[in-house]
């Protein structure tokens, strides 16, 4: 195993077969935690083979979010099944980033989680082929989140860090597959401002600003609810169609819903074609310890390599 990446082997299960890419890589809600935490849930409970990707620091080898423009591993797209994206503003080199754009285009299944929408960052290598997937690109309006994923960054709808998010599930799509099982999602990052979503997306899950940062506070009044989980396809310029799952939950802090990990992992399933496979009441209990970081710009734990979320 590289000391670059961390892989966790499937056991028994449905996913038995098929690899999850998990790529981590932004500087405020801790994906590098978040992702192998639902890596380990997929591989021990569902028998996926998971590979999560982290942002290194070329120098050091050490896990650094605010280096953007570095994560080493993006090659194993090339025999994932399913790919969970969690970047923020990255600026990847283009034998990188062609990965990422390649996969898509291939017609394979796309999860974005919260920042997703804006994955990626054009500032210095404006020339590049891939520069149009920035979020804010007008070449390819909204770039890769609101093309692939369904919508670009737009604003915090709640207030951020004083105003957590209830997910409230979608009554015409409640026996969706993907909701099966799925409850009392909420999550103290914020809901994430919606403009219009692309293409054939369909919400299962809206986001309702709740006026502090417990579960159980009200609603804010009149306030508008956001797509916060949503479904669509993307046809990429070789013409194959990819299932695409978003949603704009995901901090690491967020994962410690378990109606959040259901809906993701489930999502995971309806992505790779196999609804059928989806459990009554998925599986989602953490394996080993699970003591996230709250979210913040520079919380990252200093001195972490890929080595130290091995199993």
């Amino acid at each position: 195993m590289s000391n670059e990446w961390v892989v966790y082997e499937g056991t028994e299960g449905p996913g038995k077969g098929k690899h999850v890419v998990l790529v981590s890589g932004d500087e405020e809600y801790r994906s590098e935690e978040a992702l192998p935490m639902l890596g380990k849930v997929l591989a021990v409970h569902h028998g996926f083979k998971c590979t999560v990707l982290f942002a290194i620091d070329p120098e050091t080898g050490e896990i650094n979010p605010n280096v953007n423009s570095n994560i080493p591993g993006l090659h194993h797209l090339e025999s994932a099944d399913m790919m969970i994206l969690f970047t923020r503003f990255r600026e990847l080199p283009d034998e990188q980033m062609k990965y990422i754009v390649d996969y898509t285009n291939a017609g394979n299944p796309v999860m974005g989680l919260r920042t997703a929408t804006h994955a990626f960052n054009y500032k210095e290598n404006l020339e590049s082929p891939y520069a149009k997937y920035s979020f804010n690109s007008r070449e390819f309006e909204g770039g890769y989140g609101k093309q692939v994923l369904g919508e670009t960054w737009i604003n915090h709808h709640g207030h951020h860090g004083k105003e957590s998010a209830r997910g409230v599930i979608d009554e015409g799509h409640k026996d969706h597959p993907i909701l099966k099982g799925v409850s009392d999602i909420w999550g103290p990052s914020d809901v994430y401002g919606i403009r219009e979503l692309t293409g054939d997306a369909q919400v299962l899950v809206h986001g309702q600003v709740l006026t502090g940062m417990k579960p159980t506070d009200p609603p804010k009044p009149d306030t508008t609810t956001m797509p916060l989980a949503w479904i669509k396809t993307y046809t990429g310029e070789t013409g194959n169609t990819s299932r695409v799952f978003n949603t704009t939950m995901g901090a690491s802090v967020d994962l410690e819903s378990e109606g959040l990990r259901r809906l993701l992992v489930n999502g995971c399933y309806w992505c790779m074609e196999m609804e059928d496979d989806i459990p009554d009441v998925s599986v989602v209990d953490y394996v080993g310890d699970y003591s996230p970081t709250f979210f913040g710009f520079g919380t990252f734990k200093k001195g972490f390599k890929p080595s130290d979320y091995a199993m």
